[in-house]
């Protein structure tokens, strides 16, 4: 019988665990490690990096470097496809924190 392993089985549903090497995250995102790379220089997403220093990238990451493949795709430019994916993730942040605002303020 193989041993039990010693990771704990949380790390399978953590979003932030990363996962994934840089070849296995390009395969999934139909991409390039250049591509992965390149969203790393524009500060998109930051991989965690292995003890032997490869990039590592969770599903988070991957989510975030799927919307950029998306805009990408579709003709936009990758530093503006960046631009334009802090900009949803800020006014996700405002809309947020309105609500949980407007919820704290109804309920006074």
């Amino acid at each position: 019988m193989p041993p039990r392993s010693t990771r704990p089985v949380d790390k399978l549903d953590d979003d932030d665990y990363p996962a994934y090497t840089t070849g296995r995250a390009a395969e999934m995102l139909g991409t390039t490690p250049a591509f992965l790379r390149a969203l790393g220089e524009h500060r998109l997403i930051t991989p965690l990096r292995s003890e032997g220093g490869h990039r590592r990238y969770s599903r988070y990451q991957l989510r975030i470097a799927a919307r950029a493949r998306q805009l990408v795709d579709t003709g936009t430019h990758i530093e503006a496809a960046c631009r334009i994916i802090n900009l949803e993730n800020q006014l996700e942040q405002a809309q947020r924190i309105n609500e949980q605002l407007h919820t704290h303020s109804t309920t006074s």
